[in-house]
C-alpha cells in the first residue's frame, strides 16, 4: 500500500501534467513592431556615434570635468542609483523565496491543570527542534516572481542609465548655452566701444557745424539701445551658471565662478555625415526603451504568478530534534515529523481570476507602452537628425551673412566719411552687422545643441 506522502506526490505530478499547458503566459500578445530599414532615409550605417563614449564625444576638457562633477554629486542621479540598489535587494529576496526555509526552535513551557475534584497536574515540556519547510514550485509561481523581480531590477538599471544620459546632455546643453551668451556679451561690448566712438564723432561734427543734432541724437540712441543689452545678458549668464551649479550638485555662487574654455566659440563638429547606426542598434542603445522592454517582461511574469495563485500548492514540512518533559533527559528523546499537504482554492468569488485578468491587462499596458516608446524613439532620432542637418545649413548661411554685413558696414562708413551717403545708411549697416554677428554666434550654439540632441536621441551618453 502506498504511503500518503507518495499519493500526494503522485497527485501533484498529475496536476502538473494536466494544468502545465494551460499557463496564459505563452498566449500573451507579443509586441507588433515592423522596424524601418534605416533610422533615417539613406542612413544604413553599421556604426553609430552613440557608441562613442561621452568623454570622447565632448572633446572639451572643461566640459568633461563638469560632467564628471555632475555624475558624482547630482542628487537626481544619486537617487536613481539608490533605486537600483533597492531593486537589486528586492530581487535577491524574491529569488531566495524559491528555496526551503530552515528554522530552529529552543523552547520550554509549563502547563498546569487543577480541575475541580481532580488531582493537580504539572506538565512541563522542553524542545530543541529544527524544521525545513518548502512549498514546491509546481506552477512556476516562485520562478515567475523571481523573473519579474529581476526584470524590475534591470529596468531600474536602465532608468539610471537614462538619467545619466539626460544629465550628460543637460550639462553639455547648459555649457554651450553659457558659451553662446559669453560670445554674445563680447559682441555687445565690442559694439558698445564702436557706438561710443560714433557718439564722440557725431558730437564733434555737430559742435563743429558739420552735421545736424539729429545725427548726434541718433548715435546716442543706438549706444543706449546696445548698452541696455548688457544687464540682460549678464542676468541670463548668471542664471545659466546657477543651472550648471545645480546640475553639479552645488549651490549657486558668485557670478563668473563657472569655468569656461578660454577659446572662441565654435561648433562641436564639421562632419556632415555622422554614422547613425541601424534600427536594432537604436533599440539596444536607448536605455529608456530597454527599461520599457524589461517592464513588459516583468508584467508577463506576473501573469504567471497570478495564474499559479489559482492552483493548488504542495507543501512539505520536515521537523526533527528532541522533546521531553524533563530537561535532563532531553537528548534521549528524539522527535521527528514529516508532513505534506496539497492545498488549493475551492471558491473565492472570482477573486483570483480577477487578479489574473488584472495582470493580463497590466501586461497589455506595458506592451503598448513599449511599442509607443519605440515609435517615439525613432521620431526623436529623425527629428534630431533633421534639426542637425538644417542647423548646419543655417550656420553656413549665417557665416555668409556675417561676412557680407561686415563688408557692407565698411563700405557705408567709407562713403559717409567721403560725403557720398548720409548717416542713416551707416546706422543701417551697423545694425545689420551687429545682428549678423549675434545670429552667427547663435547659429554656432544651435548647431552644437542639435548635435547634442542627436547624440542623446541615438542613445549616447551613458
Amino acid at each position: 500500500m502506498k504511503s500518503p506522502f507518495t499519493a500526494i506526490a503522485m497527485a501533484a505530478c498529475g496536476l502538473v501534467v494536466l494544468l502545465g499547458a494551460c499557463s496564459p503566459v505563452g498566449k500573451l500578445t507579443r509586441p507588433d513592431l515592423e522596424l524601418p530599414e534605416a533610422i533615417a532615409p539613406g542612413a544604413t550605417d553599421s556604426a553609430t556615434i552613440a557608441d562613442v563614449a561621452w568623454w570622447t564625444f565632448y572633446g572639451d576638457s572643461t566640459l568633461c570635468r563638469m560632467i564628471e562633477r555632475a555624475l558624482a554629486h547630482n542628487r537626481t542621479f544619486a537617487s536613481a542609483i539608490a533605486r537600483v540598489e533597492a531593486a537589486r535587494q528586492q530581487f535577491k529576496g524574491v529569488r531566495a523565496d524559491q528555496w526551503p526555509k530552515i528554522s530552529a526552535t529552543v523552547g520550554a513551557s509549563r502547563e498546569t491543570n487543577d480541575y475541580y475534584n481532580e488531582r493537580f497536574i504539572n506538565d512541563p515540556e522542553y524542545d530543541l527542534k529544527a524544521s525545513l519547510q518548502w512549498e514546491l514550485d509546481l506552477w512556476g509561481k516562485r520562478r515567475n516572481a523571481a523573473k519579474a523581480a529581476n526584470a524590475d531590477y534591470r529596468a531600474t538599471l536602465d532608468d539610471m542609465r537614462a538619467v545619466q544620459m539626460e544629465l550628460v546632455a543637460d550639462v553639455a546643453t547648459a555649457y554651450y548655452h553659457l558659451m553662446a551668451l559669453d560670445s554674445e556679451l563680447a559682441i555687445v561690448r565690442r559694439t558698445l566701444v564702436n557706438r561710443q566712438e560714433a557718439v564722440d564723432k557725431a558730437k564733434l561734427r555737430f559742435e563743429g557745424g558739420l552735421t545736424s543734432e539729429l545725427v548726434y541724437q541718433q548715435a546716442i540712441v543706438e549706444f543706449a539701445a546696445t548698452a541696455d543689452l548688457v544687464p540682460l545678458l549678464e542676468s541670463r549668464i548668471a542664471a545659466c551658471e546657477n543651472a550648471l551649479s545645480t546640475l553639479m550638485g552645488e549651490f549657486p555662487q558668485r557670478e563668473g565662478h563657472i569655468e569656461r574654455t578660454a577659446i572662441a566659440q565654435a561648433a562641436m563638429t564639421t562632419d556632415s555625415d555622422l554614422p547613425l547606426g541601424l534600427p536594432a542598434s537604436l533599440l539596444a542603445r536607448r536605455p529608456d526603451i530597454s527599461a520599457l522592454a524589461e517592464r513588459m517582461t516583468a508584467a508577463a511574469a506576473r501573469v504567471g504568478v497570478a495564474w499559479a495563485n489559482r492552483l493548488p500548492t504542495l507543501g512539505i514540512n520536515i521537523t526533527g530534534g528532541w522533546e521531553n518533559d524533563d530537561a535532563n533527559r532531553l537528548i534521549s528523546s528524539p522527535f521527528s515529523l514529516l508532513a505534506a499537504s496539497l492545498t488549493g482554492p475551492v471558491f473565492d468569488f472570482g477573486s483570483r481570476k480577477a487578479s489574473q485578468n488584472k495582470a493580463v491587462a497590466e501586461y497589455e499596458q506595458a506592451r503598448l507602452a513599449y511599442e509607443q516608446g519605440v515609435l517615439v524613439a525613432f521620431r526623436e532620432a529623425a527629428d534630431a537628425l533633421m534639426n542637425y542637418r538644417k542647423s548646419r545649413q543655417s550656420r553656413a548661411l549665417k557665416a555668409q551673412s556675417q561676412r557680407a554685413a561686415g563688408k557692407y558696414l565698411h563700405l557705408a562708413t567709407l562713403q559717409y566719411e567721403g560725403g557720398t551717403t548720409n548717416y542713416m545708411d551707416v546706422l543701417d549697416a551697423q545694425r545689420r552687422n551687429f545682428s549678423a554677428q549675434i545670429d552667427y554666434s547663435n547659429a554656432l550654439r544651435d548647431e552644437s545643441l542639435a548635435l547634442i540632441s542627436l547624440y542623446k536621441a541615438l542613445g549616447g551618453g551613458w
